[in-house]
């Protein structure tokens, strides 16, 4: 009985994640992302998900968009401005009509800062976007090759229809992986074959869908409007993670700074 409730825990976390996306606030009446860009109205997002099992163990999830619309095998990546400030996002969930990214990515537009060291608190934002290329994304991805990481067990449907369309960029680009669910709470951190069209089952080193617990590869949410940084898949409270983001919207830590130049100015004086 416990094994079952803690298989369900991280499945219920997601549900709740998508009731946050249906009742966040809706775009102004006429602002859509049909035509590539225009201007949306931006709303904080606490917990990562991906409708197409998108794992966040393997992606930067403080630059994700929850936005309406299906998810696309070529428009996976899209630019948002906000005055003199500019990120690029990850499209791999669908909301029920919310222009809602990652609260780190909307803090840091917003205000220049992290939300996990100057969080704040708010509504919709008018932001401008646009579709990007793929390759301006590629330093969210953290896979070898820079594929789309996917799993293998729960990915199919959206993977099948764009094999089905060989030219296209999540076609060319994906790792598949025997991770059962996007929090990466649990199976194997391993990567698995695909021999498509030959076969529509993954092949991985352990059972495919192996339902084992996964604690090697932890998803982080920052949550709204706290700034506290805890643990997807357990809501566990740890020190704010360096999630890849290159240092967009974090502060330069000032103390190590000083150090490294003393530490420098100690070698010269020696040389």
């Amino acid at each position: 009985m416990h094994r079952i409730s803690a298989f369900l825990l991280p499945l219920l976390l997601w549900a709740v994640s998508r009731v946050h996306a249906a009742a966040s606030p809706s775009p102004q009446d006429g602002d859509d992302d049909d035509d590539g860009s225009g201007t949306v109205w931006v709303t904080p997002h606490d917990s990562y998900s991906s409708s197409i099992g998108v794992l966040g163990c393997k992606i930067d999830t403080n630059r994700v968009a929850y936005w309406p619309g299906a998810v696309d095998c070529d428009r996976i990546c899209v630019s948002l401005a906000y005055e003199d400030r500019s990120v690029h996002l990850l499209r791999v969930d669908q909301s029920q009509g919310a222009y809602d990214v990652s609260f780190d990515a909307w803090n840091y537009l917003y205000t220049g800062r992290s939300a996990a060291e100057q969080p704040t608190a708010g509504g919709a934002v008018a932001m401008q976007y646009a579709d990007a290329d793929p390759a301006a994304c590629a330093d969210l991805l953290h896979t070898d090759g820079g594929g789309l990481p996917l799993s293998a067990a729960n990915s199919m449907n959206f993977l099948a229809s764009c094999l089905a369309r060989p030219d296209s960029w999540v076609a060319k680009n994906h790792v598949l992986y025997n991770i059962l669910d996007p929090i990466c709470a649990w199976g194997h951190d391993e990567v698995c074959t695909l021999d498509w069209p030959s076969a529509n089952q993954a092949t991985c080193p352990s059972s495919l869908g192996d339902p084992a617990a996964l604690t090697s590869a932890p998803v982080y949410n920052i949550r709204y409007p706290s700034g506290q940084t805890v643990v997807a898949s357990s809501g566990e409270v740890v020190d704010a993670q360096n999630n890849g983001v290159g240092g967009m919207g974090k502060s330069v830590n000032l103390f190590n700074l000083v150090l490294m130049a003393a530490f420098t100015n100690w070698l010269v004086r020696l040389s």
